[in-house]
Parts: C-alpha cells; structure tokens; sequence
C-alpha cells in the first residue's frame, strides 16, 4: 500500500522525466537545425534544387547541336567591392566546356574578404548546368585596392535534350552574389582543370 509520502514524491519524479524530456527534445531539435544547413546546401548542390548548379570534376563525353545563350550576373551586399563578368553572355553547346572570368576590385582602403553565392535560373536548369572550376568555392581575399580576374568553367548537360520542360527553353541565367566573410571559410575546390588560379591585376 502507498504511503502519502510516496505519493507526494510521485509528481516531483514525473516533473523531472518531463522537464528531462523536453530538454532533450529542444537539443534534439536544435542539432538537427544546424545539420539542416549542410545538408541542404549537399542536397542542392546534387540534385540542382532550387537553380543550385551541380558540380563535376570532368567533362561529358560527347556534345550535341542544341545551344543556349548563358547570361552572367554579378552583384556585392555588403562589400566595397566591384564585381563584374568580363562578358555579359556566351553562346554554347550542351557537353561543351566554357570557360569565362569574372573581376573583382576592392574599391576600399583595406583588406577584405568575401565568399560568393551563386544559382542559375530558370530553377529547372540547374539540374543540368554543371561547373568545373568556380571562385565561388573558395574564399576570396583582396588587399586594399587590388583587382583579381577569377574563372569560372562550366557546361550544360547534354541530357537537357530529353527533358521535356524545358524544350523551349534558350536561355540561362549564372548569378553570383558575394557576401563578408571571414578568414579560412573557404570550401573544397571541384575540379583541376588549368587557368583556375586568380590573376591579380
């Protein structure tokens, strides 16, 4: 039979498990937010989600006729730089490799760094727009007035011709955005082909 001391204790042990549980539940819930983001980040890096171009470290393995019109777009926030693509547009070849550079100029009076974002659009194209070398993997830094010319080697996806929604499809979009960042946050290199080192000016 219970004693009234035991059942007074009871609630205060079961306030315990609870209080426990819901700790647990918070951290839980807490460390699957922050390994939500590289996941994320991996998941539409494979997949092409969301205008994420995928990444390779060789070329296709044969070209086809049908051509797009790449456009390239580039843009600072929060940065004293200026950034700008060397061209506004080529024209290529599904399976054909591409190589084009980009300039970076810090405009300020000190050193700076930066690390660029970047999406294709439409989204559906970035299943098949596919990059060798890109700027954008590495952590860029620039000394007070210093200019860098920066590659970016790319192809589209031959299998772009079976994907029937995108048929009509002539023309795509590379968009860069560079934003601060801080020493040493750089991210792996993809590919090895030559000519991916900056060039100062």
């Amino acid at each position: 039979m219970a004693t009234t001391e035991n059942l007074q204790s009871r609630p205060d042990g079961a306030n315990r498990r609870v209080a426990i549980a819901c700790a647990a539940l918070v951290a839980g819930m807490t460390g699957a937010a922050f390994a939500a983001v590289p996941f994320y980040e991996w998941f539409c890096k494979t997949t092409g989600y969301g205008g994420t171009p995928l990444t390779a470290s060789s070329a296709p393995d044969h070209v086809i006729e049908r051509s797009f019109e790449i456009r390239f777009d580039a843009n600072v926030n929060g940065l004293p730089w200026r950034f700008t693509p060397e061209t506004p547009s080529v024209t290529v070849k599904a399976g054909a490799v591409e190589t084009v550079n980009y300039v970076i100029e810090n405009t300020s009076d000190r050193e700076t760094f930066g690390l660029a974002a970047y999406n294709v659009t439409p989204d559906l194209s970035g299943g098949y727009f596919t990059k060798m070398i890109c700027f954008c993997f590495t952590e860029q830094k620039l000394a007070a007035g210093e200019k860098l010319v920066v590659p970016v080697t790319f192809y589209v996806d031959p299998q772009i011709d079976g994907d029937k929604d995108l048929t009509m499809l002539k023309t795509i979009t590379l968009s860069y955005t560079f934003f601060p960042a801080k020493p040493n946050t750089s991210k792996p290199v993809v590919g090895s082909l030559s000519g991916s080192t900056p060039e100062k000016l």
